[in-house]
């Protein structure tokens, strides 16, 4: 059974950063695509970043410059960056995975992840 668990989420100012995490199991980690999403309130579900096995990376317009996907394959951990956070970031954050490789604009599509965890909130004030 795959499992996806986030981590890092918080309370911080404008400005401010934070580091989210997110630890998986139950399949072969460096075989697939994964992905951050972020939904807010009274908002769809969008794409954040996405990393493929080679570590090829693809981020949203919102999230360049600021935010940095990575991934840690031995320890099948799943890691979002973000500096520099505004009032508009705060959202739930989602960590997902996809069965396959994944390219491109695809990493960002949330219809192509098979896999999703329960999500960590993220809330910035001004």
């Amino acid at each position: 059974q795959v499992d996806l668990v986030e981590s890092g989420g918080g309370s911080v100012q404008a400005g401010g950063s934070l580091r989210l995490s997110c630890a998986a199991s139950g399949y072969t980690y460096e075989s697939y695509s994964m992905g951050w999403f972020r939904q807010a309130p009274g908002k769809e579900r969008e794409g954040v970043a996405g990393i493929d096995s080679d570590g090829n990376a693809r981020y949203a317009d919102s999230a360049k410059g600021r935010f940095t996907i990575s991934q840690d394959n031995a320890k099948n951990t799943l890691y979002l960056q973000m500096n520099s956070l505004k009032p508009e970031d705060t959202a739930m954050y989602y960590c997902a995975a996809a069965r396959r490789r994944l390219e491109g604009y695809l990493l960002l599509r949330r219809l192509v992840y098979n896999y999703w965890g329960q999500g960590t909130q993220v809330t910035v004030s001004s």
